[in-house]
Formats: structure tokens, C-alpha cells, sequence
């Protein structure tokens, strides 16, 4: 049995005074950031201030998008960067800054090699609501993305001696003739000290797990629980605003549909069990929603129900598909029925009702056809091979498209427009690529697509 992979950071007396670059996070974006410049010749640094490594990374689950892929031609998927641009678009409710977006479709497949050529293979498929294509790449075992990405950059940045400290806060960026030329932190050793650079990534993340900076934008949302890990809470935008940096989109806060909350604990559930065939039902055992409309649309959905959540319904077949399940099933998440009866009385749903839902979905999966919501995708399986099971789920803050402005060459900018020289932030902390609504499987895709760019583009800002 091969030994788990277990990354120790740096200790704290092994922090220098100056790197090429300080990459702030250590999240998807923060460590593909770091990969990509010390490729390039550079010598960064990884400041993490919580004690945990990967943020909200570990936590995401469905896959990466990514559009004109070899693996979607190896499973007779015929997609293109314009189709995914225009998924993207129109669940972004067309708010999308139209060059970030265009940069990000165009790129997606070049992540997806980029992490191949790391020996990180996502090679199997699944799809999430929005897309109109199966583009969301996951790894063939069909483990939860997130905690698979960060552990194999992890394995790649150990392999690199790239150091990483943790349990490092950033309480200011220094600027100097209108440049960043670093930071100054505190540790639990001192406060103050300053490590100097050339140039500092932000990736450290959105604000979901703020509440008083929820409210400043969004009252309706204040006392919503959240999926965020403790450490998001939009330290990167304070950052780069004292440094001068603009906003954009700060209002556009997603709520994700699909989590379980019984627990001290929110539970994301990700998109992928109803991109595998999943359905949702309300406590009357009945439909009302097309599970793969955009997260939008179906936590509006589910918020006008009386109850404001309801049940995901899902049998033996859906569950092999994805691996999550186990993990949700093994913490005490996930109801069990023999036959859909048996799932009902669990659930205290009628048992006829629930059995005469299930029913009309497998004739509608048979038919290709869903006459109740004109759901198109996630059809490829339906309800029938027992045992079955269900998790309940309600809405939680999940995600925050709006943050700092930037350009597709993730430099930070300024309300004239200009750059902030020397910073440059990518990955949830900086907005305008999702508009007023993420689809499922972008925000990784992001983290790839952009921590690369931010990698490149400080080396060409070193350059110059």
C-alpha cells in the first residue's frame, strides 16, 4: 500500500528577507502560480496565513471545465471555446468582462495539458448546470477535485523546494515609487517584518466567510451559512485596495443550491451528483425545478419552496459515479432505502408520491425527454438500481464572483484603468470573469487557467 503524500511547509526561521516573487495563498491558484514562475527561472515564495494549506480548494468537488480537450474527443464529446464562451456568458447573466472570458475559454485546454504534463491526468467527464456540453474534467478514481489538485501541486512544489510557510498574515503590501516591492507580515514569532520582492500575486481567495463584508453589499444575504473554509475573508481585496487597487462586482455573491447544513458543518455537495442523474424533490416528494438550470435559478427555486430546501434523490449507479458520496455517506449525510418506498419513509415523504416521481423520471430519462422542467443534460442514467439514497440540502453563500479589477494578463488595476505596478492577483480574489452567476467547475478551471497567466506574466513584468 503506498504511503500517503504528506507536505510539511517551511519553518518560520527559513523565511528570508527577499524572493523574485510573493505569492500570497496557497490555494489552486496560488500554488499554480508559483509552479509556473519558478519554471520560468524565479525564486517565490508561498505566504499562507492559516495553518491548513489549499483554501477553498480543498473543498471544491465536480471537476475543472475546460473546452476542446483531447479527453472530450476520446469520449465522442465535439465541443469549442465559443460554446463554452457562451455557456459562460449567459449563466453570468452576460455581466462577464468579455476579454477576461475570452482569454479563460481559450485557455482551458492548455490547462488541462499543462497539468498532464505535471503527471496530474483529469481524464474522465461529468457535467454541471449551465453547460450544455460534458466539459467538467475530473480524475478517472472520480475523487473530489479539489483536495486531488492541491495535493498533486503540492507533490510538484515539494519536488521543486519551493518554499511555503504557513501561519503567515499579510497586513500590508509596500509600495515605493508607485511599485509593490513587497509586503510585511506577522507570524507568531514577530510583527512587522518585512520580506521584500520584485513582484506579489494576491490569490488569497473570496470573502464568503465575512460576514460584515457580506452585509456591506448584501443585507439579504447576512446570516446565511456558508461553504467557505475559515480563512476567506477577502484579506486580498483590503490588500490591494490600500495599494490602490478598483473593484468590480462586489454585490455578485453566489449561493450555491446543494448543501447539507443538519451538522455544525456545511456540507458542499457538489453539482456532479446531479450532473450523474441526480433529481431534486421537495418535502411533498414532488419535482419542481430543472436540477441543471444555473445555480441561480435553482436555489431560487428551492427558496420559494416552504420548507426553503429539499431532497437530493439518487440510487446505487448515480452513486459509483461519484466518489464524494462515500465520503458524505461515511460522516452521516446520506439517507438509505431498499426501494424508493423505504427511501420515503426515511425521509417522511409520502411513499406513494416520491415512488410516482421517481417513476415518471426514469420514462422521461428513457424518452430523452423532460416534459415537466426541459431538463436536457444529466440524462445519461436514471433511478432504478437499489439501494437508494437521498441528502438533504439547502442554500448556503458559496461563492463571490466580485473582487479585485483586473485585466486577462491578471495585472491589478487601478480606477483610471492602469495598472498597480509590480501587483497582480487571479483566482476568487479578483472579479469580472463570472458575471452575476459561477457555473459549476470554473472556479478550478480558473485557478489553472489564470495562476499560470499570473505565473508568465510576472516573468515578463521582471523582464521588462
Amino acid at each position: 500500500m503506498a504511503e500517503k503524500f504528506k507536505f510539511v511547509p517551511n519553518d518560520l526561521a527559513e523565511l528570508q528577507d527577499r524572493y523574485d516573487l510573493i505569492v500570497i495563498g496557497s490555494g489552486g491558484t496560488g500554488l499554480v502560480a508559483a509552479l509556473q514562475a519558478h519554471e520560468l527561472g524565479l525564486h517565490p515564495v508561498v505566504l499562507e496565513k492559516m495553518p491548513k494549506l489549499g483554501g477553498n480548494t480543498n473543498r471544491a468537488s465536480s471537476g475543472m471545465n475546460a473546452a476542446e480537450t483531447n479527453v472530450q474527443l476520446h469520449n465522442h464529446v465535439v465541443d469549442s471555446f465559443d460554446e463554452f464562451y457562451a455557456d459562460t456568458y449567459k449563466g453570468g447573466g452576460k455581466l462577464n468582462d468579455p476579454d477576461m472570458l475570452k482569454y479563460f475559454t481559450s485557455h482551458s485546454a492548455l490547462a488541462i495539458d499543462w497539468l498532464a504534463d505535471h503527471g496530474i491526468i483529469l481524464d474522465d467527464l461529468t457535467i454541471t448546470g449551465g453547460m450544455q456540453k460534458k466539459r467538467t474534467h475530473r480524475p478517472s478514481s472520480m475523487a473530489p477535485i479539489g483536495g486531488f489538485l492541491v495535493t498533486e501541486l503540492l507533490k510538484q512544489v515539494q519536488a521543486e523546494k519551493i518554499p511555503v510557510f504557513t501561519n503567515v498574515t499579510v497586513t500590508s503590501l509596500n509600495v515605493n515609487d508607485d511599485k509593490v516591492t513587497g509586503v510585511t507580515v506577522k507570524t507568531e514569532k514577530a510583527a512587522g517584518e518585512t520580506i521584500n520582492a520584485n513582484a506579489v500575486v494576491l490569490a488569497t481567495g473570496g470573502f464568503g466567510a465575512n460576514q460584515k463584508l457580506i452585509g456591506k453589499y448584501r443585507k439579504d444575504l447576512v446570516g446565511y451559512n456558508t461553504t467557505n473554509q475559515p480563512g476567506a475573508t477577502g484579506d486580498g481585496i483590503e490588500l490591494a485596495t490600500a495599494a490602490g487597487a478598483d473593484l468590480v462586482d462586489m454585490d455578485q455573491i453566489q449561493v450555491h443550491p446543494t448543501v447539507q447544513q443538519d451538522t455544525d458543518h456545511a456540507y458542499l455537495i457538489g453539482e456532479a451528483v446531479r450532473g450523474e442523474g441526480a433529481i431534486l424533490v421537495g418535502a411533498d416528494g414532488k419535482r419542481f425545478v430543472n436540477e441543471l438550470d444555473t445555480r441561480k435559478n435553482v436555489t431560487g427555486a428551492i427558496d420559494k419552496l416552504p420548507a426553503k430546501s429539499a431532497y437530493l434523490i439518487f440510487d446505487t449507479g448515480i452513486r459509483s459515479r461519484v466518489k464524494a458520496v462515500e465520503f458524505y455517506d461515511h460522516i452521516g449525510l446520506v439517507k438509505h432505502g431498499d426501494s424508493i418506498a423505504d427511501l420515503a419513509k426515511a425521509l417522511d415523504i409520502d411513499a406513494d408520491t416520491l415512488t410516482q416521481t421517481v417513476a415518471t423520471w426514469n420514462q422521461d430519462v428513457a424518452q430523452q425527454k423532460d416534459a415537466a422542467f426541459n431538463r436536457t443534460m444529466g440524462m445519461d442514467r436514471d433511478i432504478s438500481a437499489g439501494p437508494f439514497f437521498a441528502i438533504h440540502i439547502a442554500p448556503a453563500v458559496h461563492y463571490t464572483m466580485g473582487g479585485i479589477k483586473i485585466n486577462p494578463k491578471t495585472q491589478v488595476l487601478k480606477a483610471d484603468g492602469t495598472p498597480v505596478n509590480g501587483l497582480f492577483a487571479a483566482g476568487e480574489v479578483a472579479g469580472g470573469l463570472h458575471g452575476s452567476n459561477r457555473i459549476g467547475g470554473n472556479s478550478i478551471a480558473e485557478t489553472v487557467v489564470f495562476g499560470r497567466q499570473a505565473g508568465e506574466q510576472v516573468y515578463t513584468y521582471l523582464q521588462a
